[in-house]
């Protein structure tokens, strides 16, 4: 199916209005309105446009004629998107994908539905992108890699050749993986890890953040005497 046609975002917040911007001035898709679970719906309009309920989006917006494409960062270790993309594809939903017109995407590399990919990210020869996957901007994703259904990979995140991560993971800010490294399914990675074997499901990777000196902060700029 070409890239093209209406577009219902699910969402309403600041990752909605993101896709909104990027849909609208760098794709050949266009936004009709917006859809929000019920017990969330706050506001009838956003953007200027349409905000329905959720439950039941195709009375307004009917599958045969609309994509939607969902707009939710890593809430819950992704847990949140995963549930709403699964229940668009089962509401009878086609879900788009962003590709930034300023990515470099190899011709060959596979990208599933519904992935958000920014600008700056470098995606090389052979990989292999699944369902529901975010990548922000600035990122290097190695030849022969698997991202795997309903990640998040965070900015200035290094993934080597011949990776695999797992379902459901968390990749932060300035991390880095090396070559071979299989990454199990729900493992959080947090900002400037860097992961030299493969890792276990279900666990969490981080250093400590920069401690707090008990230096004044005008000595380093005290002149001699």
């Amino acid at each position: 199916m070409e890239n093209t046609g209406k577009v219902v975002i699910i969402g309403a917040g600041e990752t909605a209005a993101l896709a909104y911007e990027y849909f609208t001035h760098d794709s050949a898709f266009s936004v009709a309105g917006f859809s929000v679970e019920e017990k969330y719906l706050e506001v009838d309009t956003f953007l200027g446009l349409p905000v329905v309920p959720f439950e039941n989006m195709e009375s307004y917006y009917h599958p045969g004629q609309y994509q939607a494409f969902i707009a939710i960062s890593s809430t819950q270790l992704n847990r949140v998107r995963t549930r709403l993309f699964q229940s668009v594809k089962e509401k009878g939903y086609r879900c788009v994908s962003y590709v930034s017109s300023r990515a470099f995407v190899w011709h060959n590399v596979e990208i599933g539905e519904n992935c958000f990919i920014l600008e700056d990210n470098t995606i090389q020869p052979f990989v292999k992108i699944g369902d529901n996957v975010i990548l922000w901007s600035g990122n290097h994703v190695g030849h022969r890699t698997i991202i795997r259904d309903n990640c998040f990979i965070a900015s200035h995140v290094v993934i080597s050749g011949y990776c695999d991560i797992g379902e459901n993971c968390f990749v932060g800010v300035n991390s880095t993986i090396i070559n071979n490294i299989i990454v199990a399914k729900d493992c959080l990675i947090g900002a400037g890890v860097l992961i030299q074997r493969n890792t276990e499901e279900k666990k969490v990777y981080k250093i400590d953040g920069t401690e707090l000196s008990r230096v004044s902060n005008l000595r380093p700029f005290r002149e001699k005497e």
